[in-house]
C-alpha cells in the first residue's frame, strides 16, 4: 500500500487507546454538534474545547449521516473536518458506484474573537464547509454567555446555516451583491476553492439556545432554536421540510473520553450520535510495565568490586527479561597526562562490553564508543527505545554511576543518528545522585543538566562497540482509502518484510516487500480524470495490479558535513510509484529556531507492479524549505517548502502544526502550485490535515515509534510531492533543545 494510504490508520481506534491514559483532566466538558465542533445540535455556539482535543463524531439524521473529526489545536481555533453521506442521491453512474449514496467532504473553522468576562459574553467567529463543495457552506457570528450550569448562546448566520432568512443582510447597504447568494454547485471545478466571493451574501437566519449541565453531572439537556428551515436543500435532496424550528437533545458523558447523544430536530426527525474524544496535549503515558526497571542506585561507600558485581548483577537480569564540553568545568586539555592515566587505571577492571549491552537494555542507548575525557565519560550511540531523551539520560547515569571510578565527575551521552553526531546531553554525576536521593530538586538538577553541540576533543577510547550491519522487520500492514466512488471505505491487509544492510554506520541498503493478504480493492474501479501528467491518479492501477509488490529498495548514505550542517544521498525504488536519484543538504544551527533545507531529485515513474520496471514520465523535482518553530507555549513548528513537483508545476506548500510538550502533533497543510483550479481538477488545490501520536502514550512498553494519520480528501496530480522514506530534518531532532529541558522531569524515570 502507499504510504498516503497507510498513514489512515484507524483513527477511531487511536482515540480508544488514548482515552485510557488521557482524560480531561477536571476541564468542564464539552460537548459537540451534529456537524462536529463545539456547539449545540445542528447550530455551534462560541465555546472552544481544551488546546489538544480530539474528537470523532458520527451522527445521523435523516437524510444525513456525519463523520466528523475536530481538532483544537489552540485555545482560540478549532477545526472540523467532514464526510457526509446523502442517502436518496447516488455518488455517480450505476456502472461505477452501484447503490453507494452521495458523499460531501468540506472543512470548518471557528475562530474565538475574545473571551467571555463578567459582563461579557465569549464570541465566535466561525465558516462551514471551506474548501469543500460549498454545498453545505455557511458563516456566522456567536455569542455564548454562562449563568451557573446554564449556558446560552444565540447568534445569526449566512448561508445554509441561515436560510430560514429572518432578515436582510445589512451588508447589501454598502454592496447589492451581498443581498443574494448564489446556489451552490458540487461541480468539479468549484469543489476544493475557498469560495471567497460568495461568503457573508444572501438573507441572515438567526440561531441559539441553551445547553443545561443537570445535577446529575454525565447528563447534559440541550434546547435550540435552528436557522435553517430546510426548504431550498441542495441538489435538490429530498428532505421533510421544517415542522418546527426548535431542536431538542440529551447528551450522556458515559466515560470522558465516550458521549451518547439522542434528539428531536426539525419537529419530524429523531437525532442518534456518539462522539469519540481525547486530549493530546493532556495525554499521559501509562504505565510500562514491560520495560526493565532502572539500575539501583549506587550506595554509598560502595567499593569498585561491589559496582562491578552490581553491573553484572544488572546485565543478567536484562539478559533474562528479554564536542564541547557543558561548561567550563571540564578542563580535560589542561590536566597532566598522569592524572588521565590514574583515571584509566581506575577503570581498567570495568566490563565495558557488559556495560554496553546494559546500556542496550536498560536505558535503550546502542553504545558505539565508550571514552574518557578527564573527569567526564563518554559514551556514543544512538537512543533506540526511549522518545524523552531525559529518561534515556538518567538510565544511562544510574548504570555509568556504578561502573565509572571515583574521579568521574560527569557522564555524557553523544547522541548520533545512522552515525552523525547531533548532540552531548551531560548530567553532573553528584547532583544526580542528589536528586535521586531527595536532597536537591529539580530546578538546581536542571542547572547541572546540558545539552550542547557535539565537539571534537581529544578522548581516550574505553570501548569500541562492533557494527550490527543486518537489521529485519515482519509486521502487518493496515492502509484504507476513504470516500471513493466506488465505496466510501477501501481497505488493505497486508504482511510486510524490511530489512537493512549497513555497509558502515552511514551507508546502508534498506527495502521492503509487501504480500496482500486481505482488501476489498476489487471495487476499486475509478481513476480519477486528469489534466495533467498522471503522476498521482493512477493510484488504482499500482494498488490492484500485483498482489506481491517491492514498495522501497534504497541506498542510502548520510553525513556531517560541517557542525551545523548534515548531507544524504539516496538512489534506487524511493517510493511505491517513483525510483531515481537525489539528494538532501540541512543547515540546522544547534539549538535554533530555524533550519534551511534543500533537496533535488531526478525520478522516472515505476510500473503498476511495483517491481523493477519503469514507465517513460521522468522528472526532475525537488524544493528549498525553511523551518520555523514560533514561541514556546504554545509551540508552532512552520515548514515552508517551494519548488517543483512531480507534475512539473511549480509552487508552494505550507505546513503549519502545533507540537505538544508529550510530543503529539495537530497540522495542516496546503500545496499552491502555478496549475489553475480548472486544470488542477475536483478539490482545486492539495491540502490535508493530519495528527501524529507517540505510540509511549498508550502502549505498556517505551518506543520512539509514532501513528501518523493524515486527512488528504483527493488524491490528484497538481501539487504532488515525492514520497521519501528518510529526511534530515527528522534525523535532526536530537538538536530540539525544547523538547529535551519541557521533559527534564523524566530523568529519573
Amino acid at each position: 500500500m502507499p504510504p498516503a494510504c497507510r498513514d489512515l490508520s484507524r483513527p477511531v481506534l487511536g482515540l480508544l487507546a488514548l482515552g485510557a491514559c488521557a482524560g480531561v483532566h477536571g476541564q468542564t466538558l464539552s460537548s459537540q454538534s451534529d456537524w462536529g465542533g463545539v456547539g449545540l445540535m445542528q447550530t455551534p455556539s462560541a465555546r472552544m474545547a481544551a488546546p489538544g482535543e480530539l474528537a470523532f463524531t458520527a451522527t445521523h439524521t435523516s437524510p444525513y449521516s456525519r463523520y466528523n473529526v475536530s481538532m483544537q489545536p489552540f485555545s482560540w481555533l478549532e477545526g472540523t473536518f467532514r464526510y457526509m453521506n446523502v442517502t436518496g442521491i447516488r455518488y455517480g453512474s450505476p456502472s461505477l458506484s452501484g447503490d453507494q449514496h452521495y458523499k460531501d467532504k468540506s472543512i470548518d473553522v471557528k475562530l474565538r474573537l475574545w473571551r467571555e468576562s463578567r459582563w461579557l459574553p465569549e464570541v465566535a467567529f466561525g465558516i462551514r464547509d471551506l474548501g469543500g463543495t460549498g454545498l453545505f457552506s455557511g458563516e456566522y457570528l456567536v455569542a455564548s454567555k454562562r449563568f451557573g450550569p446554564v449556558d446560552v448562546s444565540a447568534g445569526a448566520a449566512t448561508g445554509y446555516l441561515g436560510n430560514r432568512g429572518d432578515f436582510g443582510n445589512p451588508l447589501g447597504a454598502l454592496d447589492d451583491r451581498f443581498k443574494e447568494r448564489p446556489t451552490p454547485t458540487s461541480s468539479v471545478v468549484n469543489a476544493g476553492k475557498f469560495g471567497l466571493s460568495n461568503m457573508f451574501r444572501g438573507r441572515v437566519g438567526v440561531f441559539g439556545g441553551i445547553a443545561w449541565r443537570t445535577p446529575w453531572k454525565p447528563l447534559e439537556l440541550k434546547l435550540e432554536y435552528d436557522g435553517n428551515d430546510y426548504r431550498n436543500e441542495p441538489r435538490r435532496i429530498r428532505i421533510r421540510p421544517s415542522s418546527s424550528p426548535i431542536n431538542v437533545g440529551a447528551v450522556l458523558t458515559a466515560h470522558p473520553n465516550v458521549q451518547f447523544t439522542l434528539g428531536w430536530e426539525r419537529g419530524n426527525e429523531a437525532m442518534v450520535g456518539i462522539t469519540l474524544r481525547t486530549n493530546l496535549d493532556q495525554a499521559v503515558a501509562m504505565a510500562k510495565p514491560l520495560d526493565p526497571p532502572p539500575v539501583a542506585p549506587r550506595q554509598l561507600g560502595a567499593t569498585a568490586e561491589d559496582a562491578a558485581v552490581a553491573v553484572a548483577v544488572a546485565v543478567a537480569g536484562a539478559q533474562a527479561d528479554g564536542g564541547i564540553a557543558p561548561g567550563f568545568h571540564r578542563d580535560a586539555a589542561d590536566k597532566a597526562r598522569a592524572e588521565r592515566e590514574r583515571d584509566l587505571q581506575a577503570l581498567a577492571g570495568t566490563d565495558w562490553e557488559a556495560v554496553a549491552d546494559l546500556l542496550r537494555d536498560n536505558a535503550g542507548f546502542n553504545v558505539e564508543q565508550i571514552q574518557l575525557r578527564g573527569s567526564e565519560l563518554l559514551v556514543t550511540g544512538a537512543q533506540g527505545r526511549y522518545l524523552y531523551p531525559a529518561k534515556g539520560l538518567g538510565r544511562s547515569a544510574r548504570i555509568l554511576d556504578h561502573a565509572a571510578g571515583p574521579d568521574v565527575e560527569w557522564f555524557t551521552l553523544i547522541n548520533t543518528t545512522l552515525g552523525m553526531p547531533m548532540a552531548e546531553a551531560s548530567v553532573h554525576r553528584g547532583k544526580f545522585a542528589d536528586y535521586r536521593d531527595g536532597r536537591i530538586g529539580l530546578d538546581e538538577l536542571t542547572r547541572n543538566v546540558e545539552l550542547n553541540p557535539p565537539s571534537r576533543q581529544r578522548r581516550d577510547v574505553l570501548y569500541q562497540a562492533p557494527l550490527d550491519r543486518f537489521d529485519q522487520d515482519l509486521s502487518l500492514s493496515f492502509g484504507q482509502n476513504l470516500g471513493g466512488p466506488d465505496a466510501f471505505f477501501l481497505y488493505q491487509v497486508s504482511a510486510d518484510y524490511s530489512a537493512s544492510y549497513f555497509f558502515n554506520r552511514s551507508l546502508w541498503l534498506s527495502g521492503t516487500a509487501s504480500a496482500n493478504l486481505l482488501n476489498n480493492y476489487d471495487k476499486f474501479r475509478y481513476d480519477a480524470p486528469s489534466n495533467l501528467p498522471r503522476v498521482r491518479t493512477d493510484l488504482r492501477r499500482y494498488l490492484t495490479t500485483a498482489d506481491v509488490t517491492f514498495p522501497t529498495l534504497q541506498l542510502t548514505g548520510v553525513r556531517q558535513l560541517s557542525r551545523d550542517v548534515y548531507g544524504m544521498a539516496y538512489a534506487g525504488m524511493l517510493e511505491y510509484m517513483y525510483g531515481g536519484v537525489g539528494g538532501e543538504v540541512l543547515y540546522r544551527p544547534f539549538g535554533e529556531r530555524w533550519a534551511l533545507g534543500l533537496e533535488a531529485n531526478w525520478v522516472k515513474q515505476r510500473g503498476f507492479r511495483q517491481n523493477a520496471s519503469f514507465r517513460d514520465y521522468e522528472v526532475a523535482t525537488g524544493h528549498a524549505s525553511l523551518y520555523y518553530q514560533l514561541g514556546e507555549d504554545p509551540r508552532i513548528r512552520a515548514i515552508v517548502s517551494a519548488g517543483r513537483y512531480l507534475a512539473g508545476d511549480w509552487g508552494a506548500t505550507v505546513n503549519l502544526a502545533r507540537v505538544f510538550d508529550n510530543g503529539a502533533i495537530m497540522g495542516a497543510y496546503f500545496t499552491l502550485t502555478d496549475v489553475s483550479s480548472e486544470q488542477f481538477g475536483e478539490g482545486s488545490f492539495d491540502k490535508g490535515i493530519y495528527f501524529s501520536v507517540p505510540f509511549e502514550l498508550f502502549l505498556p512498553r517505551s518506543t520512539r515509534a509514532r501513528s501518523t494519520v493524515l486527512w488528504n480528501p483527493l488524491t490528484r496530480d497538481g501539487g504532488a510531492r515525492l514520497g521519501r522514506k528518510y529526511h534530515l530534518y527528522d534525523m535532526t531532532d536530537e538538536r530540539d533543545r525544547s523538547f529535551f529541558f519541557e521533559n527534564i522531569d523524566r530523568i529519573d524515570e
